[in-house]
């Protein structure tokens, strides 16, 4: 095992956080045969018992909390964040490793971490796709990352369309004439999984057209759009590591100040739909930004899905979508095998609530996910994000995949790369190609 990059708990500052915390002594769960990690080591601990108000201010004060089931939350830290920790009262206990075993095989060129493949192996994939199949793919550049703004390198923002193309097809126009599944990935960049499960899509899709019947209907009357990476900046930090990937979520906006290896703005936080009521803190994992949409990569995001899907609902919160509204978003993070149904950012029942919560229950057939709003599934509210946006201001019927398990080879934000292909992949890819056969219909039934 390697030694890892040691992760701080930014913004701590422990005299003023264990007067304003005053938690008592936790139980935490653990898993009774994991080792004692390395002192430098991140890994995952588990604080039991805690409330909504002290994970929110586990948040604020820098913590990396990865989740919150109800109470018990999971942090990503070395032993000084464990120890930090314990200076405001908790008791943490070792669940699991971040960092997996990497294979010990020479690793192709534009990869890390065992074959996750990097953004310019990325884009250089995705170009040849379109080259090789112009009758099924094109590919658009949507926007730009932070980086790629301030003149620093940086990327373009690639979406690729898949779809039997007749004429009028794959235009960023609202008003197309098939219905339309859109997907992003790596909106966190750290949640490496979902970018190759993405690409996996794509290659499923255009090597079945004419040799799988379902795929062949699928292309022949539906549009599929696919963003594998949201953040570019961000994989580019990830992947720098590479096999100790660092474990950057947000992207690579540093105007806030020097936040050291937490910098940047989470863009799942950054959705101008119902924003601003996560971190202020800069060197949160949950920084919000300072305005709503304040990122290039959520304005490029927000445009595009404005540009493919069609407004279809009311102003108000209680708007419903029609029963005749078309098209389905899944935005794929990581991790606790989840789909996710809005609203995000209020406990509130969403007005097409019934219908989101039957087609997740129809895709989780394939993957065995529980299906659920945040409070059923991660037990926390959370504003300003992509889903929200695409059902709220669209109508889009929108889900948020958490693959990948808590626990395990397979488990965490760094599963082992071989979990792809055996198990991150299969299991996902009924569940989205029900997804996309719902596109033209999703709410009826």
């Amino acid at each position: 095992m390697h030694m890892k990059r040691r992760l701080v708990a930014a913004g701590v500052a422990l005299g003023v956080a264990a007067a304003t915390t005053g938690a008592a002594a936790l139980t935490a769960q653990a898993d009774p045969a994991a080792p004692s990690p390395a002192a430098a080591e991140p890994v995952t601990w588990t604080v039991d018992g805690l409330s909504q108000t002290e994970v929110a201010e586990l948040e604020q004060l820098g913590f990396d909390v990865a989740h919150d089931h109800g109470g018990e939350a999971q942090i990503i830290g070395d032993q000084a964040v464990a120890d930090d920790l314990r200076a405001l009262g908790h008791d943490p206990e070792f669940f699991d490793t971040v960092y997996k075993d990497v294979a010990a095989t020479a690793q192709q060129e534009g990869t890390y971490y065992g074959g996750y493949r990097t953004v310019d192996a990325i884009e250089a994939h995705l170009q040849d796709v379109a080259a090789a199949h112009p009758s099924l793919a094109r590919l658009y550049d949507i926007g730009d990352s932070w980086l790629k703004t301030q003149g620093e390198g940086g990327h373009d923002i690639y979406a690729v369309c898949v779809t039997a193309i007749a004429a009028g097809d794959c235009e960023q126009d609202p008003d197309s004439t098939k219905p339309r599944f859109s997907l992003i990935a790596q909106i966190h960049a750290r949640e490496i999984a979902t970018g190759e499960i993405a690409l996996r899509w794509i290659d499923d899709l255009v090597a079945g057209y004419g040799t799988d019947a379902a795929t062949t209907d699928l292309l022949d009357t539906t549009e599929v759009w696919v963003v594998p990476v949201v953040n570019p900046d961000g994989v580019d930090i990830v992947a720098s590591g590479g096999d100790d990937p660092v474990l950057q979520r947000k992207n690579a906006n540093d105007s806030a100040g020097n936040c050291g290896a937490r910098l940047g703005v989470d863009l799942n936080r950054n959705s101008s739909y119902e924003w601003g009521a996560d971190s202020t803190n800069p060197c949160a994992e949950t920084y919000q930004g300072t305005t709503a949409a304040s990122e290039p990569e959520t304005r490029a995001v927000e445009e595009w899905l404005r540009a493919l899907h069609p407004d279809q609902r009311g102003e108000a919160e209680d708007d419903p979508a029609p029963a005749d509204a078309r098209d389905v978003f899944v935005t794929l993070h990581s991790y606790g095998e989840y789909i996710i149904i809005p609203w995000g950012y209020t406990e509130n029942a969403a007005p097409n609530d019934a219908r989101l919560r039957a087609l997740g229950e129809a895709m989780a057939e394939s993957n065995g996910y529980l299906v659920g709003t945040n409070g059923d599934t991660v037990g926390y509210s959370t504003s300003g994000t992509t889903d929200d946006m695409a059902y709220g201001e669209l109508g889009v019927a929108a889900f948020t995949f958490e693959v990948s398990p808590d626990f395990g080879n397979c488990g965490g934000f760094l599963p082992a790369f071989s979990c792809v292909e055996d198990t991150l992949w299969p299991e996902n890819r009924g569940a989205l190609m029900t997804a996309a056969q719902a596109a033209a219909a999703p709410y009826a039934g």
